[in-house]
């Protein structure tokens, strides 16, 4: 049995060795997380006595023009969510593997930042696949309401963290181990979680300056000790499939 304390414990252990490194690797886990919000919305705040001249140009618009702008509109957005669906798929969700082997090797060594790029030169096609599908299936799940959705995303929380250890299993093997080890721990990695809101709220206060310096790293190092700890109870024991 974990508690919460010891894990957070070691991690601060294992960030005081492997600080700098440990900062960096989390900083890129925040960037390519899509945690930093776009905050582009200064530009509403046009006058009334505007208002009347613009319904007056857009009537004299030819109506096929509009279209063809809203369609071109329409096209370029498209255009720009596709892209970024295709980084992630194959770009960054690989890349997350690979900070998570950081920070897993982090408990024994002093891993190099190049760890990151694991994914990239070790069954890098199985990797996106296997990433791809646990997106997929929680937002899925999620169709069904949200709770259904999140207890889906505990249970397969571990992905990342098997498939930086393991990245020739096989999907079916990595989501079948992800369920074994999340068994009877959802709620107590809910928790786990909670314990730092805190934290980031405090981060916030300061700009996010605390979060990339100190809570981000505490973090990841933290749920890389909540890893170590479950995958105990599979390692001995054959994983029957989902």
């Amino acid at each position: 049995m974990w508690s919460r304390s010891e894990l957070k414990s070691h991690a601060k252990e294992i960030l005081k060795v492997n600080y700098w490194r440990a900062v960096l690797v989390s900083l890129i886990l925040m960037f390519i997380g899509g945690s930093a919000g776009s905050s582009a919305s200064g530009a509403s705040s046009s006058s009334s006595s505007s208002s009347g001249s613009l319904k007056d140009a857009l009537s004299s618009f030819d109506p096929t023009l509009i279209a063809a702008a809203i369609a071109a509109l329409i096209a370029i957005f498209a255009g720009i969510f596709l892209v970024s669906l295709v980084l992630r798929i194959l770009v960054f969700n690989p890349i997350v593997v690979g900070c998570q082997r950081f920070f897993v090797k982090c408990r024994s060594e002093q891993p190099a930042v190049g760890e990151i790029v694991f994914a990239f030169k070790n069954s890098y096609g199985n990797i996106i696949k296997t990433v791809f599908l646990q997106h997929l299936f929680t937002a899925l799940w999620s169709l069904l309401f949200i709770i259904p959705g999140i207890i889906k995303s505990y249970e397969y929380r571990m992905i990342p963290y098997i498939l930086a250890e393991n990245p020739g299993l096989s999907s079916k093997e990595v989501f079948a181990r992800s369920k074994a080890m999340m068994k009877g721990e959802k709620w107590n990695a809910f928790v786990l979680d909670l314990s730092f809101l805190g934290w980031y709220l405090l981060g916030t206060i300061t700009c996010c300056i605390l979060n990339i310096f100190y809570v981000s790293p505490y973090y990841y190092l933290t749920f890389a000790e909540l890893y170590a700890v479950l995958k105990q109870k599979v390692d001995s024991t054959p994983v029957d499939a989902v």
